[in-house]
């Protein structure tokens, strides 16, 4: 019995003569980059949906351009805590934007140091990379990629010269918001701060753990507010999060009246609204007994407060460091972009209660 071969599947060669045109021109047609007329591109695409067509294979394509047509970003976190955070969600908002013109898509990569992943920094086939807040990790990310040559922009990491990077001025903008608190008479003030590492463990910032400390963001707010408040108390959390904003809030603020900060300088807008959970389950009043300052300027749901904080332009450093990505594909040398924070003043923050 003889076997029945398999199906032959249509090409764009096919779809061409069935249009009457060259198989430049139905190649034009499909990527929408030439001079082809409106009509001749409907007639193409009438041809291909006749025969069944669905378009270029777009491995052929990414060969023939030597790319794979993907953009890289490199997380110390896992993806879903990612997607937890609002501010990450606007910077790779402002990343696909500003790759825009590359038609390229986005990867997420997890970095962290476990080495179970089928698609890691030294394996995944990407053409460029955006290191977004790396810490513990950044040094090893950055000689994996170099040793490949993948072009490399880092957002708030900690990197060696020849990489561009976009920031913005943490320790700046938090020194302004402790300067602020210091105008309405507080002198009691503790700070609420994000991971130290990549570690993620919860307690008092002591000296040995600043010693060891690989988070710039973190290192950089907490040394703005210290140079306000030199002897700060800081306590470290796992996460950006609601809950562990609340974790921490409930250990400086579940003390004798006199013991506990009457202000809390909070590293990001999601600590700062646990922080003030903690306060509403403890029975102290935001801001008549407590003020609190965020940082990061976004819209928290659920907290019926309009929270003073630090506003920075999460999406414009996306953006910058898309562009970045642009002109080092294109040959050039993007200049490293710095941003800076404003002071946005809510109802989170009073005079010290005389």
């Amino acid at each position: 019995m003889s076997r029945e071969s398999a199906p032959r599947h249509p090409t764009l060669a096919d779809v061409a003569a069935k249009a009457g045109v060259s198989g430049s021109t139905a190649s034009l047609a499909f990527s929408g980059s030439g001079p082809v007329s409106d009509a001749t591109k409907e007639r193409v695409l009438a041809a291909a949906a006749e025969l069944g067509y669905a378009g270029p294979d777009p491995r052929a394509r990414s060969l023939r351009r030597g790319r794979s047509g993907i953009v890289g970003v490199v997380l110390e976190e896992r993806v879903r805590a990612a997607f937890l955070d609002p501010v990450k969600i606007r910077t790779l908002d402002g990343i696909a934007e500003g790759i825009a013109p590359l038609g390229a898509g986005l990867l997420l990569l997890p970095d962290l140091g476990e080495g179970d992943s089928t698609v890691s920094i030294e394996s995944a086939p990407v053409d460029a990379v955006v290191l977004l807040w790396c810490g513990l990790r950044s040094a090893q990310s950055v000689e994996a990629l170099r040793s490949r040559g993948i072009p490399t922009v880092a957002i708030e990491c900690a990197v060696g010269g020849g990489i561009p990077r976009i920031t913005i001025d943490n320790l700046e903008a938090t020194r302004r918001g402790a300067e602020y608190l210091r105008e309405l008479g507080h002198e009691r003030v503790a700070v609420v701060a994000l991971p130290l590492d990549t570690v993620r463990t919860r307690g008092p910032v002591t000296a040995e753990a600043l010693a060891g400390a690989t988070n710039e963001v973190t290192l950089e707010r907490l040394a703005g507010a210290r140079e306000v408040y030199p002897d700060a108390p800081a306590v470290e959390t796992a996460a950006s999060s609601i809950e562990e904003g609340r974790v921490a809030g409930l250990a400086l603020l579940d003390v004798a009246p006199g013991e506990r900060p009457t202000a809390v300088i909070a590293q990001s807008d999601l600590l700062a609204a646990g922080v003030i959970q903690a306060a509403e389950e403890l029975g102290i009043d935001v801001p008549g007994e407590l003020s609190v300052i965020g940082f990061d300027g976004i819209r928290v749901d659920g907290l019926q407060h309009d929270l003073t904080t630090l506003d920075q332009p999460s999406a414009a450093k996306g953006r910058a460091a898309g562009e970045a990505v642009v002109r080092l594909l294109a040959g050039e040398e993007p200049e490293s972009v710095a941003f800076t924070s404003t002071l946005h003043i809510g109802d989170t923050t009073a005079r010290v209660a005389g």
